[in-house]
């Protein structure tokens, strides 16, 4: 990141040996002298982080995809769809979804700082010859899954600290707005309905259904917030927010830990396909 470029020329591993061995040297009690103290990055931004209480923010997020697959189930326009255009709007959508009923429900999580090791450790580990490292996110031994597992990108890679960060900023942005149960249907609507995903047939449909999500949510606004004429273009701020979250992180974080490896693509056909 950003805040690490002045440090990137004292950062190799060399150095840091040889500078331990200088501080070792030093006297007893005396501190680093003024621009010697440690150099990590200040904004913590890419350290890998976990859940603090898996089960239960597993749990929760768990029967909040439940509830917005039947929400979606429950919209008579999208049952209207042929099947694959139901998937491909379903697969696109649901992490952006899923986050808008975590703020819904109010879902609070806590994350910790993951006991990875380091690439030095997994270098130093790595003892039988011919072995490479295994990739950041997967401990030395751990299996490594091909592509489509969990989140449908691959072996596991834990969040790092500024994705979380993304999330939890949209959460706390509609909290701030404490946006109502209809305000909440109208903007899953217009994510549910995107006109622009590659291969859909019923663009034009799809994008009626989207202009028509809009056009309701701002009759509501204007009809319920009528001292509030910047509410409106604050909930599309919200939309925009949606943009930052990655699904793939939103997987590894609440359902690889309880499905493991299990594609969410045939999890989220397997549960359109049933009945909520």
């Amino acid at each position: 990141c950003r805040c690490c470029a002045d440090s990137r020329r004292h950062s190799s591993i060399l150095y840091n040996i040889l500078r331990s061995d200088e501080r070792t040297a030093s006297p007893a009690g005396q501190g680093p002298r003024r621009g010697q103290a440690s150099r990590g990055c200040p904004c913590g931004s890419r350290r890998r982080v976990a859940l603090r209480s898996p089960q239960v923010a597993c749990k929760a997020a768990s029967a909040v995809l439940v509830k917005t697959l039947r929400f979606v189930q429950n919209v008579p326009c999208f049952q209207e769809l042929p099947l694959d255009e139901q998937l491909l709007l379903v697969r696109s959508c649901w992490a952006p979804l899923l986050v808008l009923g975590l703020a819904q429900d109010r879902v609070h999580f806590e994350t910790v700082e993951s006991a990875e090791p380091s690439m030095l450790h997994r270098i130093l580990t790595t003892r039988r010859q011919g072995e490479q490292p295994p990739p950041r996110g997967r401990a030395p031994g751990q299996p490594h899954h091909g592509p489509g597992g969990g989140g449908g990108g691959g072996g596991p890679h834990l969040p790092s600290a500024g994705e979380i960060q993304a999330i939890k900023g949209f959460l706390a942005k509609c909290w701030s707005l404490d946006i109502s149960t209809k305000e909440y249907a109208y903007l899953k609507g217009t994510v549910l309905f995107n006109p622009d995903l590659p291969g859909l047939q019923c663009t034009q449909y799809i994008e009626g259904l989207q202009r028509e999500a809009q056009q309701a949510l701002n009759e509501h606004v204007r009809l319920i917030h009528r001292g509030d004429e910047a509410r409106f273009a604050k909930l599309n701020v919200v939309l925009s927010l949606l943009r930052s979250i990655n699904a793939n992180v939103i997987a590894e974080l609440f359902f690889r830990p309880i499905i493991g490896a299990v594609n969410m693509d045939d999890m989220l056909l397997e549960m359109l396909c049933a009945k909520l």
